[in-house]
């Protein structure tokens, strides 16, 4: 389910936009190992301060599991400020139907590796759908997107394959760099959503997203609420948890304890998304 969220609205999701950027910086900080700049566990850089659009995927329980920004191309953008090597001396791409999408990711410590709604594939695929419908319905035509290797074969495998690249591809942190350009006709559209099998609106309205999220959020501050001393050290060492041997580690602890957890709590904290779907 997908929400767009831009200078207009923001101030309705802030929540929302803070798990945005705290997915961020596990993708593209802790993963990905690109240069980017990370405070009280977000990603944020200076392009998030330009009122750019972000559309940004939900499941079925209101997290956050996809998103990706949008900015124009006739101002400051990635390409032609952070990622100029890619263009090899040739001068940055500016036209007012084409915008510029980054930092897409998807939470791959959430979602699932099959194909159905709660996948990774799926969402991905959502992804895509609301991004490209956005921007054609903005009265965008094209679409230039910095992304790597991994992701463009993404985008061919879901017949979503770029039209053309641009300049060359770069060193960036753990994985090189490369700008793929893709139109929004509906003809592309049409691909994804045949490959996905999603043939429904994916947008929600503001209203519907506030609801699902809050809705989501509030029964999270519930359990946090009642958790005890020792259920939250346990969720403590769950989020600190790096590999995975300190996964199994922290798993084996929660077995060890079990005698001192209620039932319905010890499961809560097994079936943490990062204990039973790692990152890749």
């Amino acid at each position: 389910m997908i929400i767009v969220i831009d200078a207009l609205n923001k101030h309705l999701f802030d929540g929302v936009l803070d798990d945005m950027f705290r997915l961020r910086a596990r993708v593209f900080g802790d993963r990905l190992g690109w240069d980017v700049t990370i405070e009280d566990g977000k990603e944020i850089d200076r392009f998030d301060h330009l009122d750019p659009a972000y559309v940004v995927g939900l499941d079925d329980d209101g997290n956050v599991v996809a998103a990706v920004r949008a900015l124009q191309t006739t101002g400051p953008h990635m390409l032609a400020d952070v990622f100029s090597d890619i263009l090899c001396g040739e001068p940055p791409i500016r036209s007012a139907t084409m915008w510029e999408s980054t930092r897409f990711c998807v939470d791959t410590q959430r979602l699932n590796r099959g194909k159905d709604r709660n996948s990774v594939s799926y969402a991905t695929c959502e992804l895509m759908i609301g991004s490209l419908e956005y921007a054609r319905r903005a009265g965008i035509s094209d679409i230039v997107t910095v992304i790597d290797p991994v992701m463009d074969r993404v985008l061919k495998r879901s017949d979503n394959a770029p039209y053309d690249y641009v300049g060359k591809t770069v060193p960036m942190g753990k994985v090189p760099a490369l700008a793929a350009l893709l139109d929004t006709g509906e003809e592309r559209v049409e691909r994804v959503r045949q490959f996905a099998g999603i043939a429904h609106d994916v947008f929600l309205s503001d209203d519907e997203a506030l609801a699902l999220f809050n809705r989501t959020h509030a029964r999270a501050d519930e359990d946090a609420a009642g958790a005890t001393p020792l259920e939250r050290y346990l969720k403590e060492q769950i989020q600190a948890a790096v590999g995975e041997e300190e996964l199994k580690a922290v798993q084996s602890l929660i077995e060890a304890l079990a005698g001192s957890l209620d039932p319905r709590r010890k499961q809560g904290l097994l079936d943490t998304p990062k204990l039973v779907a790692r990152e890749a």
